[in-house]
């Protein structure tokens, strides 16, 4: 068995569970706060992930698994309708080559900056020559971060809009090194935003945080594939 994992945007969502059974035959569905599952008879299965969770309950009586047929689907527009509602995303999109951040609502970039910069690599290099490198490498990785909380403050010092969730992308430390280390009030503030998960994206430029304002909305589904 295999998986892949794709990306579908909320106006897309029922269309492409529409095909996915036409392709492999009605589905049973499972239910979570977090996700909805799909099992098709030959042995397929799509796990649909809920952005913000949980999925709001549908009203009345329900069950938790069934036919998506018998369901008519509703689950799975209410999921679509729940990826697509309007929040504002804060972007905070950090790699060794530089960071971006935005402000972005209904996939769409708001406002937005970003900055060039250079974290050394890992090098193989031992003994004093390892050390002076990880120095380096230490020295750049803060002022990689304190430029990225520069352009943070400023991004948040003139927005008209608060952001309600956060979207990470690239590196994981250093995205946390960013969060982690917002001065003041804000810094409790954004840390009990809801958190999404971590985009994977190239050295951040504002290409890449047109992008990711539309991944931000998307539904996240991985396809286990028979081999």
């Amino acid at each position: 068995m295999s998986s892949r994992l794709v990306e579908v945007a909320p106006e897309r969502l029922t269309g492409w569970v529409e095909r996915f059974v036409a392709s492999h035959g009605p589905v049973d569905l499972a239910e979570a706060p977090e996700r909805l599952l799909l099992r098709a008879p030959d042995g397929e299965a799509a796990d649909l992930e809920v952005p913000w969770p949980p999925l709001p309950a549908p009203p009345g009586p329900s069950s938790s698994a069934g036919a998506v047929q018998d369901d008519d689907g509703g689950r799975v527009a209410a999921l679509a309708a729940h990826a697509a509602a309007d929040r504002t995303a804060l972007l905070v999109l950090v790699r060794r080559g530089g960071w971006a951040v935005g402000l972005a609502r209904g996939g769409e970039l708001l406002d937005g900056t970003h900055g060039t910069r250079y974290v050394q690599s890992r090098t193989a290099a031992g003994g004093w020559s390892q050390q002076r490198y990880a120095r380096r490498r230490a020295h750049q990785a803060d002022g990689l971060v304190a430029a990225a909380l520069d352009g943070l403050g400023t991004l948040l010092g003139r927005a008209v809009r608060s952001p309600e969730v956060v979207v990470p992308g690239g590196d994981r430390q250093l995205v946390a090194a960013v969060l982690d280390a917002v001065p003041g009030p804000l810094g409790p503030r954004l840390a009990a935003l809801p958190r999404g998960p971590l985009l994977d994206v190239p050295d951040p430029r504002r290409a890449v945080l047109v992008d990711a304002a539309q991944r931000a909305r998307c539904v996240r589904v991985r396809v286990d594939q028979r081999s």
